[in-house]
């Protein structure tokens, strides 16, 4: 109930005031049954985008730092995490990133939909960096079909270093499901994970920096 009450009440009019969201594509992504949404990461509001427009129930992993805060804003982000549709993941300790993909599992086998930025920061200029294997191996391990979303214009409406948002014009565009046989060599979900994030260059028509974004320090034009 809290779910649809934030969705559809609380914070949808306001997303769809600023963003204006032109969607397509979201006749790809399966009415039933487990499905991983690979998204590029352009603003901390992508996954409250993604939220309000998928007709489905989407779960994000969160750090748990934002479950655990104390007096009334540690209440209050609980609630907004909680109700958004994140679950609490310690990304603190040595099984951290186990931890996580166990997580995504069991979304997953709960016939969910498990939404994940691969590029695991925001882009520093809008391009396409390296993906995380995360995404891939939980793909491969439970067979859940990955699809492809790009968005643009979220970096508009909730610029980098403020708080405050803007009005601008969102898209989001949901390409066709991937389906991704078991694999156990490294090197071969590398692989797929480089093909998955350069087919959200090509879908977004942004350009492909095969470095991760995390480690990128200087600022380049955005192309």
């Amino acid at each position: 109930m809290w779910y649809r009450l934030f969705k559809y009440v609380l914070l949808g009019p306001l997303l769809r005031l600023l963003g204006r969201p032109d969607v397509k594509g979201l006749d790809n992504v399966p009415r039933t049954g487990p499905v991983i949404i690979a998204a590029n990461h352009l603003a901390v509001i992508d996954s409250l985008y993604l939220a309000l427009v998928l007709p489905r129930r989407v779960t994000f992993l969160a750090k748990q730092e934002y479950f655990t805060g104390r007096g009334v804003r540690g209440r209050f982000n609980r609630w907004f995490y909680s109700v958004s549709g994140q679950v609490p993941v310690d990304r603190t300790g040595g099984s951290a990133a186990a931890d996580a993909l166990a997580a995504a599992t069991r979304i997953l086998e709960a016939d969910g939909v498990w939404a994940i930025h691969p590029e695991g920061t925001r882009s520093p200029d809008g391009r396409i960096y390296r993906g995380r294997t995360g995404a891939l191996r939980v793909a491969m391990t439970t067979g859940a079909p990955v699809v492809p979303a790009t968005l643009s214009g979220t970096d508009l409406v909730n610029p980098r270093h403020t708080r405050l948002l803007r009005f601008g014009k969102v898209r989001i565009d949901f390409g066709a499901p991937r389906h991704y046989p078991p694999v156990a060599q490294r090197d071969a979900v590398r692989t797929a994970t480089d093909e998955l994030m350069r087919e959200l260059a090509t879908q977004s028509g942004r350009c492909y920096v095969d470095r991760y974004a995390a480690t990128f320090a200087r600022p380049a034009i955005r192309s």
